[in-house]
């Protein structure tokens, strides 16, 4: 039968190089395919070029029909042939988003590359510095109040600063250097698909924004902004810095974030930060606190074990405890870069 031949044909297109992951976030074993562009992608992906039909049709690879002629189609595109045409001028400081990234930044990544075609070679690529210059309205959460309200926003790599204002024209409310910058998007934290939050350095203690805006194109423009204002910095400060050692500090995402009760002597070190190493280098994480140490309230301790000494903390109850202590071994697993 044609439909058990297709399907045998489609199976061995998925073993040809590029088409194992989806075209767009990387997951692997993809079971849907875009027969407009030629691309095997997952399933996530694929409710995303639903809503692109001017640019992209989508059908399963194992529960709809694939006609010869479709067939033929895919053998001679698949994910490297788009990648070659659609990412071929992807700025360095742009976020590609992967399977575990947000709906929004998936979403954009897609509506970018193919719908508005931002990477093609055509495309004249964009300096980090005019890139990294932002201006506009976004919804900022009030530190006491909780509501939400609109403020302007300004982000110049040129002069290396983000500012925003509540009442024009009077001055800034607050001038954030790029140096300290840091963006991450919080959608459950910030209750909104398009949440994002800023985190900066002033006065020895991190700092939080929380916003948003309607526009998942404007925010997660906003976003790479901040991400090209970051890299200019860096590229600036740091000339000799391979790109493969920049790229990774440009923005980060927090492993785990909350809050931890710390217990023990006094510090030697500057407070607000614990360097944490690798397995190997002698750092280790263990449930519950050393002998001899008590506390007067019943908690979930954790003891930070380092070559030099033992940081002690306490968690509010068992299940904070135990994912504190995975996302500590998470990153002292990690294996020593070269």
């Amino acid at each position: 039968m044609d439909r058990d031949r297709n399907k045998t044909l489609l199976l061995e297109l998925l073993k040809a190089a590029g088409n194992g992951r989806c075209a767009d976030c990387g997951q692997p074993d993809p079971e849907w395919a875009s027969y407009k562009l030629g691309i095997f992608i997952c399933l996530m992906c694929s409710g995303i070029h639903r809503n692109l039909p001017e640019v992209s049709r989508v059908k399963s690879l194992w529960l709809d029909f694939w006609e010869n002629d479709l067939i033929e189609f895919m053998k001679k595109h698949g994910n490297l042939c788009a990648k070659a045409k659609y990412e071929a001028k992807v700025p360095p400081y742009y976020y590609v988003p992967q399977s575990c990234d947000c709906l929004v930044l998936r979403e954009q990544w897609i509506r970018a590359k193919y719908e508005r075609e931002e990477f093609v070679a055509t495309r004249v690529c964009q300096d980090p510095c005019s890139a990294g210059s932002h201006e506009g309205l976004l919804w900022k959460r009030g530190r006491e109040s909780r509501q939400f309200k609109q403020r302007r926003f300004l982000l110049s790599a040129r002069e290396g600063v983000m500012k925003y204002y509540t009442k024009e024209p009077k001055g800034p409310k607050a001038v954030i250097s790029i140096e300290k910058l840091n963006a991450m998007f919080q959608a459950e934290k910030i209750q909104h698909a398009h949440g994002l939050q800023i985190t900066y350095k002033a006065d020895g203690q991190t700092r939080n924004l929380f916003v948003y805006h309607e526009s998942g194109k404007e925010i997660v423009g906003w976003f790479n902004a901040i991400r090209a204002a970051r890299y200019h910095y860096l590229r600036t400060t740091f000339p000799a810095l391979p790109e493969h050692e920049i790229i990774p500090r440009i923005t980060r995402n927090y492993v785990k974030e909350g809050y931890m009760e710390k217990t023990g002597p006094k510090d030697a070190f500057p407070q607000g930060q614990i360097f944490i190493g690798r397995r190997v280098e002698g750092y280790e994480v263990r449930a519950g606190l050393p002998q001899g140490i008590s506390v007067k309230k019943r908690k979930s301790g954790i003891t930070m074990a380092t070559p030099m000494r033992e940081f002690l903390f306490l968690c509010e109850n068992d299940k904070e405890q135990r994912e504190w202590i995975d996302a500590l071994n998470g990153v002292i697993a990690q294996p020593l870069s070269g």
